[in-house]
C-alpha cells in the first residue's frame, strides 16, 4: 500500500465503522417497533396543530357544513384580521406581557437568592426549607383556589394585575429554587472560597460569579416560566374580573358567541396568542437545551 493510499483506506475504514450502527439499528424487531411507536406518537402530537392551522384559514360556514376533518373549500386569512380586531388581542397581549415579565424577573431573582443560600450555606433548617419548597410544588391548583382568592381579596389585590403577578412569583418560586439549588451545588467550591479570600462580599459573589455560571440553567428556567405564566388561564379568570386587565388567554373568551361559536376566528386568535412563546423558545433554544442537558455527561 502506497503512502497516497493510506488516507483513503483510513477514511473508508472510518466511514464503515461509523455507518455500521446505522445499518444494524433496524435489525432488531424491538427497535423497529419502538421506531414505529415514536412515529405514531409524533403524528398524533401534530394532529391538533395541523387541524388548528387548517381551521384558521377556512370559513365558519365551510366548517359547520363539512366538519372539522374535511379539507377547506376556500382559503382565507380574514379570520386572523377579525380575531385581532374584534377580540382586541393587541390589548390582551400587552396585559400578558405586563403580567409575565415582572413575574418572571421576580421569580428568577428571588429563587436565585434562595437557591444560593440553600446550596452554599450550612445552617440548621436548610433541608427543612428545601422540603417546604418541594412540598409546595406538589400542591394542586384546585386546593389553592379558594385560599388564594380569599387572601387576595383580604389584601385588596383582587382584580389587580399586581395580585396575579405576586401569585405567579410565589407559586413558581419553589420549582425554580429547587432546580437552581441543584445546579449551584455543581459549581466548584474553590471558586467561591477564592472570591471570599479576595474580599468579595456574598452579594457580589452571587451577582458576579454564581449568576454568570448559572446562566444556562437560568435561560432554561426563563423559557419554561415564560411559557407557563404567559399561557396561564385558570388564575387569570380566578383573580381578575375586569376585562381590561385580562391576559390574552382569558381575553380570547370574548370571541365566544352566546348561540353560535365562530371556531375559525377563535382558533386564529389562539394561534396568534402562541406567537410570543414560540419566539421566546426559538431565541433561547440553545440555552434551553444546554440547561436541560447539564450534568448528563461528565
Amino acid at each position: 500500500m502506497t503512502a497516497s493510499n493510506i488516507p483513503i483506506a483510513q477514511q473508508q475504514r472510518a466511514s464503515s465503522v461509523t455507518s455500521l450502527p446505522a445499518k444494524r439499528y433496524f435489525d432488531s424487531p424491538w427497535r423497529i417497533f419502538i421506531f414505529c411507536v415514536l412515529c405514531l406518537a409524533t403524528m398524533l402530537w401534530l394532529i391538533p396543530m395541523v387541524t388548528a392551522l387548517v381551521t384558521s384559514v377556512r370559513t365558519n360556514d365551510d366548517l359547520l357544513i363539512n366538519g372539522f376533518w374535511s379539507l377547506p373549500r376556500q382559503i382565507t386569512l380574514s379570520n386572523f384580521r377579525e380575531a385581532w380586531g374584534r377580540a382586541g388581542l393587541e390589548r390582551y397581549l400587552i396585559n400578558s406581557f405586563i403580567i409575565t415579565l415582572p413575574a418572571l424577573v421576580g421569580t428568577l431573582f428571588l429563587s436565585s437568592l434562595s437557591a444560593y443560600a440553600l446550596a452554599r450555606y450550612r445552617f440548621r433548617g436548610n433541608r427543612l426549607i428545601l422540603f417546604l419548597y418541594i412540598g409546595g410544588m406538589m400542591l394542586p391548583f384546585q386546593v389553592l383556589m379558594l385560599p388564594v382568592f380569599r387572601l387576595t381579596d383580604a389584601l385588596g389585590l383582587y382584580d389587580t394585575q399586581l395580585g396575579i403577578v405576586l401569585f405567579h412569583t410565589a407559586f413558581q418560586l419553589g420549582f425554580c429554587t429547587f432546580l437552581l439549588r441543584n445546579y449551584m451545588r455543581t459549581v466548584p467550591g474553590e471558586i467561591i472560597e477564592a472570591a471570599r479570600m479576595d474580599g468579595c462580599s456574598e452579594l457580589r459573589i452571587w451577582a458576579q460569579i454564581m449568576m454568570p455560571l448559572t446562566l444556562p440553567a437560568l435561560a432554561a428556567l426563563a423559557t419554561l416560566e415564560f411559557t407557563w405564566i404567559f399561557n396561564d388561564y385558570l388564575w387569570a379568570i380566578v383573580l381578575l374580573r375586569s376585562d381590561r386587565l385580562k391576559p390574552v388567554t382569558a381575553g380570547l373568551a370574548v370571541l365566544q358567541g352566546q348561540y353560535v361559536m365562530d371556531w375559525t376566528v377563535i382558533v386564529a386568535g389562539a394561534l396568534l396568542a402562541t406567537i410570543p412563546t414560540v419566539l421566546v423558545f426559538i431565541f433561547l433554544q440553545r440555552y434551553f437545551i444546554e440547561g436541560l442537558t447539564l450534568g448528563a455527561t461528565k
